[in-house]
């Protein structure tokens, strides 16, 4: 399978923005299906921005023609974290396999015939789960998300080299932030935590996520 020309993954100009309905998006990403060969499509955002919902509700209304493998997975271990003095940080960048993740999907772009299962992770544990995600042989269609699919740097370049096309969802920052903010909440941490943490470790990764968006090639706002 050929892969796609990123020799240069900056678009020339501002990515096109569209605001469209769940089944408008859905019926964009069934373009992308062509019987017999098999796509990988991105979506990119800042944390909070609703990137793991809005894939989830694809992979729901698309069925067995897609398989939904998050950059989550590649998490490192909160012990590796503690060993290298990061896992105060985790989320930024350096602490992820961003070189896994890239071999996942040159993977999954080339074994079409075969199953290939990819990790997930659980936020309950806070911790990756190898193993857990079946891409049954046939399956025409990737969706995958994560905060940095359009980062610079060798191995995440890699990662941008295996998608056809990368939407970077976008939201209010109002609206995001409070929904980052009640998500930690959900997950255990005290409110005054959560909010210590979205300033110090979300804010800093979402600014180096918001400088990838003209990487994109569509902007996406998903309308209620």
């Amino acid at each position: 399978m050929t892969l796609p020309d990123r020799n240069s993954y900056s678009n020339p100009k501002e990515p096109e923005t569209v605001s469209g309905s769940l089944a408008e998006l859905v019926a964009r990403a069934q373009t992308m299906i062509v019987p017999g060969e098999r796509r990988i499509l991105g979506v990119a955002g800042a944390p909070g921005a609703g990137k793991s919902t809005l894939c989830a509700a694809l992979a729901e209304s698309l069925g067995d023609q897609a398989a939904l493998v998050g950059m989550d997975g590649f998490h490192l271990a909160n012990a590796e974290l503690r060993r290298l003095g990061r896992r105060g940080r985790k989320g930024a960048p350096d602490t992820f396999d961003a070189g896994g993740y890239a071999a996942l999907l040159a993977r999954l772009r080339v074994e079409v015939h075969r199953t290939v299962y990819a990790p997930t992770f659980d936020r309950q544990l806070e911790e990756s789960i190898g193993s857990a995600v079946p891409v049954h042989a046939g399956t025409p269609l990737i969706l995958t998300e994560g905060n940095y699919l359009l980062l610079d740097g060798e191995d995440w370049a890699r990662v941008r080299a295996s998608l056809d096309a990368v939407w970077f969802l976008e939201l209010p920052e109002d609206v995001r932030l409070a929904r980052l903010l009640a998500r930690h909440v959900a997950f255990g941490r005290a409110p005054a935590d959560a909010q210590g943490w979205v300033e110090a470790v979300d804010g800093p990764n979402a600014t180096t996520v918001h400088a990838t968006r003209a990487r994109a090639d569509l902007i996406v706002q998903l309308k209620a």
